[in-house]
């Protein structure tokens, strides 16, 4: 259940700490480039690639990014569209989501992406993982089928692939769901898939969110919802993502 609140559709903004540095990534370093956040304290982090949703690299995609540096991660955003005809980018991505592949146009990027991370002094390698909303939460579970360096990733109201089966070379999953949506029945699905194959996760399906209910910029923001998952998603990716014994 979600936990009551005097107003679940409140907005309330991130702000950014001192305790972290950011920098923009050129397109001539890293394709389409993107947004780095990294925390402001030495030794090597675990790193977190954040993909955007079809609003592409925005300020909310850039607090979420910050949110995790703040929690000790190096985050990544990507920008899928910089640099490139958004129009084309998006028939390509949309025909990759509703085919199902785990091949789809736009996971090459997503590699090199987390290849650029993983490969900076401050990051450790061996506990990476990827969050990513709507188009991104489907590009995350498709991604990890592929790339067996993620650790554990994040989806938010994303589509699966196609077969369902193939989740079975997935790593652990923590997925949050609103059930005033079409991605509901999606998230029920992916948890019935893992159950099967005995993957850890934690899918959440919140009954009175709707579709972008973790954007704090739009009005469909749930911030109970918001709340919750973004607690489950630190919980999960600190289990998931700690340095081994």
């Amino acid at each position: 259940m979600i936990p009551p609140t005097s107003n679940p559709t409140s907005r309330r903004r991130y702000h950014a700490s001192d305790q972290m540095k950011t920098s923009e990534i050129e397109p001539g370093v890293l394709k389409g480039g993107g947004y780095l956040a990294m925390p402001d304290t030495p030794g090597r982090h675990p790193g977190v690639v954040v993909i955007h949703e079809a609003y592409g690299l925005n300020k909310n995609i850039k607090d979420i990014t910050g949110r995790f540096a703040d929690q000790g991660y190096a985050a990544l955003a990507v920008d899928l569209f910089s640099g490139r005809n958004r129009a084309v980018c998006m028939a390509r991505y949309m025909a990759g989501m509703l085919g199902g592949s785990v091949n789809r146009y736009g996971i090459t990027d997503l590699k090199a992406a987390l290849t650029h991370l993983a490969g900076m002094p401050e990051v450790d390698p061996e506990r990476v993982g990827a969050i990513g909303f709507c188009m991104g939460g489907s590009f995350a579970i498709a991604w990890a089928c592929t790339d067996r360096r993620l650790k554990a990733i994040a989806p938010f109201y994303g589509a699966n692939p196609r077969p369902l089966d193939v989740v079975a070379r997935a790593c652990p999953v923590v997925g949050s769901y609103p059930e005033k949506d079409f991605t509901a029945s999606a998230g029920r699905a992916l948890d019935e898939a893992l159950d099967r194959t005995g993957i850890a996760h934690d899918i959440k399906v919140y009954p009175e969110a709707g579709h972008s209910f973790f954007n704090d910029s739009s009005r469909a923001h749930h911030h109970a919802a918001a709340a919750d998952s973004w607690t489950r998603v630190l919980a999960f990716f600190g289990e998931h993502l700690t340095p081994k014994p």
